[in-house]
This record gives C-alpha cells, sequence and structure tokens, in this order.
C-alpha cells in the first residue's frame, strides 16, 4: 500500500479544494493509505473528507502574511517543520508555499508531485511564493511529476517557467452520482421565477470571479423589458460591493446573493443558464457541475473552457474575455429560439465524460506509475 501525503493551503471554499476531497474520498483505500494536510485548519470543505482519509493541520488558525514570512526559511527547513511524517508520494495540491515546501524533501526515496490549477500567466506571479525566479525553478525541478488540470494550464506553465520535469494533464474529480443526486431535490418556489430566465453563477464572492459583469448585463437586459434574474451562490470578500451594486442600480429583484450553499447543485439544475464571467480559471468546477446537471453554459473565454465546451461551441457558448461580449452571448439566449433547448441536451451529453470513475482511476494509475 503506498503512503500519500495531499499538502494544500486549507480546506476553504475555492474548486481546488473542493475537488481534492472528492479525489481522496474515492481513490482506493486497499491501494493507498491518505493523508491530507492543510497548512491552516479552516475551510468548509473539511467537513466532507471521509473517515478513511487520516486529516491533519499545520497551524490551527491563518497567519497573515504566511507566504512571506515562509520565505525567511528555505524549503528544507519548511519541508522539516512542517512534514514530520514519512510517505511514499507527497502532492502539492496547490501552487506556491505549498510546492515550495514539499520540494524541500531531502529524501530521494520519496516521489514528488505537483499540481498546478491556474494559467500563471507571467513569470513575475508564477515565482510570487518563491525568493527569486532561480529558487521557483529550482524547486520545481525537484518534482518527479507535473499535474496540469488542463492542456491550457500546462501550455502556460510550460511557457513561462521551462521546468524540465515530465508534465500531464489530468481533469479534475466531480462526484457525479451525487451531484446529480442533490442536484433533484426542491428548491422554494418562492426563491426562484419560472417566469424569469434565470442565470446561475458560482463561486467565491472575489473580484476575479467576475460577477459585477453578469449584474451590469441583467441591468442592460432588464431595461430592454427582459424577465430575468441572476442567482451568485457563494460567500466571501466582495459580498458588500456586490449588495451595494445591487442597491444602487435597482436589482433588489434581479439579483440574489444566496451565500454558501452545501447544495449548491438543486439552484445550478433550476436555472436556466449557467454563467462565468471569471478573468481567470483552471479548470473550472462549477461549470463542469452544471454540465453534470444538465444546465447550459455560456462563458467567456479563460482557461480550459474550449477543452470542456468544444473549439467550435458544441457544447456550450464561449466567448471573448470582455463585458461586451459576455452581454451579446447572454442575449442571444433571450433572442434566438431553441438556443437554450439545443445547449440544455449538449449539456447532458458533456456532462456524461466528467465521471467520478474515469477522473479518479487516472490519478491512481499516474502516482503507480512513479
Amino acid at each position: 500500500m503506498k503512503k500519500i501525503l495531499f499538502l494544500i493551503h486549507d480546506l476553504g471554499q475555492g474548486g481546488a479544494e473542493k475537488v481534492l476531497v472528492n479525489l481522496v474520498n474515492n481513490m482506493d483505500h486497499t491501494k493507498f493509505d491518505i493523508t491530507v494536510m492543510t497548512l491552516f485548519d479552516h475551510g468548509e470543505n473539511r467537513q466532507f473528507l471521509g473517515d478513511k482519509i487520516h486529516y491533519k493541520t499545520w497551524c490551527k488558525k491563518m497567519i497573515p502574511g504566511n507566504s512571506h514570512i515562509m520565505k525567511l526559511l528555505s524549503p528544507q527547513q519548511l519541508h522539516k517543520l512542517i512534514i514530520k511524517d514519512h510517505y511514499d508520494i507527497e502532492v502539492s495540491y496547490l501552487e506556491g508555499p505549498c510546492a515550495r515546501i514539499i520540494s524541500g524533501c531531502t529524501d530521494e526515496s520519496v516521489k514528488l508531485v505537483s499540481w498546478i490549477h491556474i494559467e500563471q500567466h507571467t513569470t513575475k506571479r508564477a515565482i510570487a511564493s518563491f525568493r527569486n525566479q532561480k529558487e521557483a525553478v529550482a524547486c520545481y525541478k525537484q518534482f518527479n511529476r507535473i499535474i496540469c488540470v488542463s492542456q491550457t494550464v500546462k501550455e502556460d506553465f510550460l511557457r513561462v517557467l521551462k521546468i524540465p520535469v515530465p508534465h500531464e494533464v489530468l481533469y479534475n474529480t466531480n462526484e457525479s452520482d451525487k451531484i446529480v443526486h442533490f442536484s433533484q431535490e426542491d428548491v422554494d418556489q418562492r426563491i426562484m421565477n419560472s417566469d424569469e430566465i434565470n442565470l446561475v453563477g458560482v463561486g467565491k464572492l472575489l473580484k476575479s470571479k467576475g460577477f459585477d459583469r453578469v449584474m451590469w448585463i441583467v441591468k442592460q437586459l432588464k431595461k430592454q423589458g427582459y424577465l430575468v434574474h441572476f442567482y451568485v451562490l457563494g460567500e466571501g470578500p466582495e459580498r458588500n460591493n456586490l449588495q451595494d451594486y445591487i442597491k444602487k442600480n435597482g436589482l433588489e429583484h434581479n439579483v440574489t446573493l444566496l451565500g454558501y450553499q452545501l447544495n449548491p447543485y438543486k439552484y445550478m439544475a433550476k436555472c436556466d443558464l449557467f454563467i462565468c464571467a471569471s478573468f481567470a480559471e483552471g479548470f473550472s468546477t462549477a461549470t463542469t457541475e452544471a454540465l453534470i446537471v444538465g444546465t447550459p453554459v455560456c462563458t467567456v473565454k479563460v482557461s480550459g473552457m474550449k477543452e470542456m465546451l468544444g473549439e467550435n461551441n458544441e457544447y456550450g457558448l464561449v466567448v471573448e474575455n470582455n463585458d461586451e461580449a459576455l452581454y451579446q452571448g447572454i442575449k442571444r439566449f433571450f433572442e434566438e429560439p431553441g438556443l437554450l433547448e439545443y445547449y440544455t441536451k449538449q449539456a447532458e451529453i458533456r456532462g456524461k465524460e466528467f465521471s467520478t470513475e474515469k477522473t479518479v482511476r487516472k490519478v491512481e494509475k499516474m502516482l503507480i506509475s512513479i
């Protein structure tokens, strides 16, 4: 049995945190003895870890500016300080501090894996958690395998840092059967109006998610007399700003912030159109979930969307990443007869490709091969 450590910053609301829990819960526990370790004991997703998963944490509370403080120590010193036990494989499941820590393992018998979830775009961003570029390259060279969540993330990472280590694309794990099951739960009819076209967005309330862009679009559609409502599932630091925008623009009856939901799928399934307005993504977990529950997708062009939805928009509508293009894309679903119905059928077809079984087995095969 292989003893494996997955290290992640925390188990908060983010997509990487969610898919890590999905992955470890569904791995073959007769072959893998799995420990999930967080740097900070925080996050809603911890409660979903299965009974067979060992859980550890380094600090009970978040340390402000922790990535800068960690730079005072070398990767080797950090590894010795944080990783106390011996594992056959150590996995950094997020870029940044986790990769720096795992790269400090000095035991040559231990295999090291680094997971890259988002496009870095610039060298400056890719090395932000390291002392400098030289250290970042030296650290990533210590890994036996670099895993990217999409082809575009892989191409970006290779371009930015050019690390001479085998790179592989493995898609995120979603618990597809559970998602479908939970999507069938009822939603309070006082929340959703069947006379409107209901849009839905899912994610932490951050500027990078672009929820305010969709609110601007809702405002334009409302002016033109369309019955439209935008539901946002998630919590985060932008809540007050979004609430202020809703109030100032008279959108109280057109936008609802539903907050963090243990079961977001029942809302996603009842909405007519899923919207991704993010400025950056890796391989969007929420978009994959929308396909699994059969909700059509309109998204801006970010990493992974063409892989997910097809180069020619076979399974969903991908538009350029600007406000006007997204507005025109969403507006098509209000104006073109049959477009919603067509992409609903296509979402159902594509959603079947992201089964739990397929994604987990590929990860297990990779871990055994190294």
